[in-house]
């Protein structure tokens, strides 16, 4: 099965963080399943990293590559038909990455590995 990840997923995973859930930790570690992530996470953490927002254990250009191969992780780029699918979105969720995130998963038929409790207004499907 495939699924998207959102950033603080990818990033509790990544630092084996207790705050992933359980469900999110096994579908992650489960090499069966295909795990995607959107360039719009990538993005996002590239701006929290360079605001001071976030501190990663090596520099970004390292640190990301060497997570996403050791753990099969492919990204997800940006298509028009994910942004078309954005802007019908009603506005549940303002923060503009996430928004991307939902519209992918929207647009690509994808579960969402997520404990953001507003992904839940729209019609996608949550692992949690």
């Amino acid at each position: 099965m495939r699924a998207l990840l959102d950033t603080s997923s990818f990033l509790r995973f990544v630092a084996g963080s207790e705050r992933l859930s359980r469900q999110a930790r096994e579908f992650m570690e489960d090499f069966d399943n295909k795990l995607v992530m959107s360039v719009a996470s990538l993005w996002e953490t590239a701006i929290k990293v360079s605001i001071g927002k976030l501190e990663l254990l090596r520099h970004f250009d390292q640190f990301i590559p060497e997570k996403l191969e050791e753990n099969e992780i492919d990204i997800l780029h940006v298509r028009l038909a994910h942004l078309s699918e954005m802007m019908k979105l009603p506005f549940h969720h303002r923060d503009p990455f996430d928004r991307l995130i939902i519209a992918q998963a929207i647009s690509e038929n994808l579960p969402v590995i997520a404990c953001d409790s507003i992904f839940k207004e729209y019609p996608i499907d949550i692992i949690w």
